[in-house]
């Protein structure tokens, strides 16, 4: 009996501590299962690889010198928050300004490059164009001190620009006018009594003047927003409308500047030049006009910093600001702008066409 009952005692004793066990192993499951409980309960991170970071677009709006009234300012604000876009920088730039700093002649720098930023023995002239077209040696011409850009021409010859453009528009008709290229143009200036002067695009000036008039000025936004609401096509095709207001959709920030320019306060209706408001074409063409009219820097861009960090050097990424012709990426020996490769891109497939253009050169 005695053997009995410490074999019970015994039996009891592996019992409790077999039921401690189960006790402490569901304990531990019990953590485990509220552990789980809450990582369920929030959400995930999204991993997103280096190549598409960029998820929303950036651009820079302005409206244009002829434009800017109160009541038009308010209209484009409104359009581009209605549009679902932060606005997130805004101001006024004069013509002083944009004069004494060339902001203009940057912005347009394909074509101010010759009329007001680069001396005539700085360009690439193709030299047999020019001999065929005036019959005079590019290198004699040089010698001879009578070639300048638009801007030097207008000062030594004492005119204003509407004037230099009145004198574009007779070389034009007497033929001693000739295209070196997109842009690029060379005409044989002829007034009584003053010097004959060959001028390099001398056009260039009375487009100048709207934005350096006295008392002009342009009002600026930078503006982002999801590029996943709104592409970068129909932000521009949409939104601003096409070059020529008169082919603008209706609810457009041109064509309802068009449609209502007098209630606006406009002198007169707005046309292909004077379409009240611009915007950028693609996202790197925003970042160049940041870095010009807004002295943002590269690095601290957070499109600039995109392209810096997949690998485009700072140095081709400022160079390309003036819209070089590059390489094209694709293996076919294919030349272009830059500019038009990257037209209309939004950020994250801009950034990566950008990667291709840099290693295909």
């Amino acid at each position: 009996m005695e053997h009995l009952l410490s074999r019970m005692t015994t039996l009891e004793s592996d019992l409790a501590q077999r039921n401690a066990r189960i006790a402490t192993l569901e304990s531990k499951i019990a953590v485990v299962e509220a552990k789980t409980k809450d990582l369920s309960s929030t959400k995930p991170k999204t991993l997103v690889s280096p190549g598409n970071t960029m998820t929303k677009n950036a651009a820079f709006v302005f409206v244009k010198p002829h434009a800017v009234t109160e009541a038009t300012k308010a209209l484009v604000k409104d359009g581009l928050l209605a549009a679902g876009m932060t606005i997130t920088s805004e101001g006024s730039l004069s013509a002083e300004e944009i004069d004494s700093k060339k902001l203009i002649d940057q912005h347009y720098y394909a074509i101010a490059s010759k009329a007001t930023i680069l001396k005539p023995h700085q360009l690439n002239v193709p030299t047999d164009k020019f001999e065929a077209q005036f019959g005079l040696s590019w290198e004699a011409a040089l010698a001879a001190g009578n070639v300048h850009n638009a801007m030097d021409a207008c000062a030594l010859l004492g005119i204003s620009a509407d004037e230099m453009d009145a004198q574009w528009g007779v070389c034009k008709k007497a033929k001693k006018l000739v295209k070196f290229g997109g842009g690029f143009y060379c005409g044989l200036v002829e007034m009584a009594g003053k010097p004959s002067l060959y001028v390099f695009n001398g056009f260039f000036m009375s487009m100048r003047a709207k934005f350096t008039a006295p008392g002009v000025s342009i009002y600026y936004y930078t503006v982002e927003w999801d590029a996943a609401a709104l592409s970068w096509a129909d932000f521009r095709g949409q939104l601003l409308g096409p070059t020529d207001p008169a082919d603008c959709p209706a609810g457009s920030l041109r064509g309802q500047i068009k449609a209502q320019w007098q209630a606006l306060g406009l002198a007169a209706e707005p046309d292909v030049g004077d379409n009240g408001v611009h915007a950028s074409a693609s996202p790197f063409e925003a970042l160049a006009e940041r870095l010009n009219w807004c002295g943002a820097s590269l690095a601290s861009d957070p499109f600039g910093a995109a392209l810096l960090a997949a690998g485009v050097s700072a140095a081709a990424a400022t160079a390309w600001t003036v819209d070089p012709q590059v390489a094209l990426p694709g293996g076919k020996g294919q030349t272009g702008s830059l500019f038009d490769a990257l037209e209309d891109q939004d950020a994250a497939t801009c950034v990566a066409t950008c990667k291709a253009i840099a290693a295909a050169n």
